[in-house]
């Protein structure tokens, strides 16, 4: 590899925007695709599909923890934090209430229904929901903003 070649791509890698995106595309294959499809397979009964997207978006979690502490180290070594702040700030939020309270939540309810429970309603659902279109948006402007705008000193 020559040097100008590995310079620029230590000057991609420096900006926050690849895993913004690399992030986005994670959420929108699992959350939005393939989880809902494990529930239109024929063959698969709404216990074993609740069973199998637990164990995937427990998987998903962990990997966004990951993503996040990426992100705000990246972040910070750009020297974009301070105008990045409030962006990270809310998508430090919306992963940790997923991850702390949803995720449990509807891990618990995933659990009753295998068992042959059926729980009684929940917004956990609903809100989880809005929480990925919420961090996808967050994930997206993050990487557009990155990618115009040059680092600061």
């Amino acid at each position: 590899m020559n040097r100008q070649i590995l310079k620029d791509l230590m000057t991609g890698l420096k900006n926050p925007a690849w895993v913004c995106f690399f992030w986005t595309g994670l959420t929108v294959g699992i959350s939005f695709i393939a989880i809902p499809e494990i529930f239109t397979a024929p063959s698969v009964a709404r216990p074993q599909a609740l069973s199998a997207a637990s164990v995937v978006f427990a998987a998903l979690s962990r990997a966004e923890l990951f993503a996040l502490v990426l992100l705000l180290i990246i972040i910070r070594l750009s020297g974009r934090a301070k105008t990045l702040w409030i962006y990270v700030s809310v998508l430090a939020l919306v992963v940790l209430l997923q991850a702390a309270w949803l995720m449990p939540e509807l891990a618990e309810r995933t659990r009753q229904i295998v068992a042959g429970v059926e729980p009684g309603p929940s917004s956990a659902h609903f809100m989880y929901a809005s929480l990925e279109i919420v961090k996808v948006l967050l994930l997206l402007t993050l990487g557009f903003r990155t990618l115009k705008s040059q680092a600061t000193p």
